[in-house]
C-alpha cells in the first residue's frame, strides 16, 4: 500500500490542488527543488556554480539633466 498506484498518486494530486491551489504549487515546487540543491551542496562541500574571475567594471554613465530643468 504505497505510491505505486496510478490512481493514488492521482488523488494525491487532486488533494495537493484544492489545499494549495494551482498558483502556489510551482512557488512550493521552486523552493523545495532549491532547498534540497541547498542540502546537496552543503553535504558535498562543492560550490554551486564555479566562480569567474573578476571583470574589469564599466564606469557608470553620468545622468543628464531633463531640459525642462536646465539652471541659469
Amino acid at each position: 500500500m504505497g505510491l505505486d498506484n496510478p490512481t493514488h498518486i492521482a488523488l494525491l494530486v487532486v488533494l495537493l490542488l484544492l489545499v494549495f491551489g494551482a498558483k502556489r504549487l510551482p512557488e512550493i515546487g521552486r523552493s523545495l527543488g532549491s532547498g534540497l540543491r541547498e542540502f546537496k551542496q552543503s553535504v558535498s562541500g562543492e560550490p554551486s556554480q564555479p566562480t569567474l574571475p573578476a571583470s574589469p567594471q564599466q564606469p557608470a554613465q553620468e545622468q543628464i539633466a531633463p531640459a525642462d530643468e536646465q539652471r541659469l
